[in-house]
Order: structure tokens, then C-alpha cells, then sequence
């Protein structure tokens, strides 16, 4: 899934992921490295944020491991937007633990925004959306178990996303079934 470029991209998150103990550590922690966390979703995936403050805008780093697979992404937002921001920091960081959370298509959704509740009334720019980030260090692709109708259905799917937003991958990918018109059933 992964290769030496995409993992140096991940280790930092990793290396959060991989401390599962917890010893002294609470959730949204600021430390030398950042504000960061933890967090499950309900699938049991094991996640890990990270948040870095960059010219204008913080980038939000998330990595979730689940089994095998580990999947990772983005988001962007500026918070300093919000006015509540500047007053509660610490509370902010914890509504954004907790929505990250609740997220039901984590690294997934471009459409889905991840909000703190202390400013649901802040205009759009104040909470974290998907970064369009290069396809390999999005979700990897469901490999198909069993039989396999179309062997160049994942490929496709990969171009798709290569050549498209996230956004319209699936319509992409239709698309490219169609030009191509091999018998997938």
C-alpha cells in the first residue's frame, strides 16, 4: 500500500499512532510538536491527529490504522476565523477531537466539514475540510474478494481519482467504463 515516499509523509502520524499507552498524555495535548490526539471510530479503526499551524491556515493531519491497512489525510481550516477561537483554545481543540470522531466517512467525504460546536455560526473557512491531497496517500481502494467480474476495475478507479477531484472520482470512473467497453458485469 505504501511506499518509501508516502511513508516518510506518514511517519510523523505513525509514530503518534504507534503510542498506544498513553502514559501522561491527554487528549489534544499541546506539546513541542503540535497540538495533537487520539481517537476510535465505531468501525474500530485506531486514529491519531495532528494539527500544524502553517502561513495562514492550520493543516490537520489524521491517520487511522485498522487491521492492517492504515489510511491517512488532511484537512485544512482557519480557525482564527471563529472568534470563540482566541478565547478557548483548549476547548476548541477538544470539539474538533470529538467531531473528527463522529465523522462518518473520515478521509473520505470532501464534502463533509469537520466543525467545532463553539463556532457553528463562523463562515466556512473556520472549519477544517478534505485537503485535495495526491491519490496515494488517500483511503486505499476496497480490493474485491473472491471473484473478480473486472480485473481493471481498481485500476480505473485509481486513474479516476488521479484525474479527478474526489469529488467527481465516481462519475470518472463511469466515465472511463464507458470509453473503455470491456465486459465487465
Amino acid at each position: 500500500i505504501f511506499d518509501n515516499r508516502n511513508i516518510r509523509y506518514f511517519m510523523p502520524y505513525l509514530t503518534n499512532l504507534a503510542q498506544a499507552d498513553g502514559k501522561g498524555k491527554r487528549r489534544g495535548q499541546r506539546n513541542e510538536s503540535g497540538l495533537k490526539g487520539r481517537f476510535s471510530l465505531k468501525d474500530g479503526a485506531r486514529c491519531s491527529w495532528r494539527a500544524v499551524r502553517g502561513d495562514d491556515a492550520f493543516v490537520l493531519g489524521v491517520t487511522c490504522k485498522t487491521g492492517e491497512k492504515i489510511f491517512g489525510c488532511e484537512y485544512v481550516a482557519k480557525p482564527t476565523a471563529c472568534q470563540q477561537y482566541a478565547s478557548n483554545t483548549k476547548a476548541y481543540w477538544k470539539q474538533i477531537s470529538r467531531s473528527l470522531k463522529k465523522q462518518r466517512k473520515l478521509c473520505r467525504d470532501s464534502t463533509a466539514m469537520v466543525k467545532a460546536g463553539m463556532c457553528r455560526s463562523a463562515p466556512a473557512e473556520a472549519h477544517f475540510r478534505l485537503k485535495d491531497t495526491r491519490p496515494s496517500s488517500r483511503v486505499p481502494l476496497p480490493t474485491t474478494a473472491g471473484k473478480n467480474h473486472c480485473p481493471n476495475r481498481i485500476e480505473r478507479l485509481r486513474v479516476a481519482e488521479e484525474y479527478c477531484s474526489s469529488a467527481w472520482s465516481s462519475l470518472c470512473a463511469f466515465l472511463f467504463l464507458m470509453l473503455e467497453n470491456d465486459e465487465c458485469s
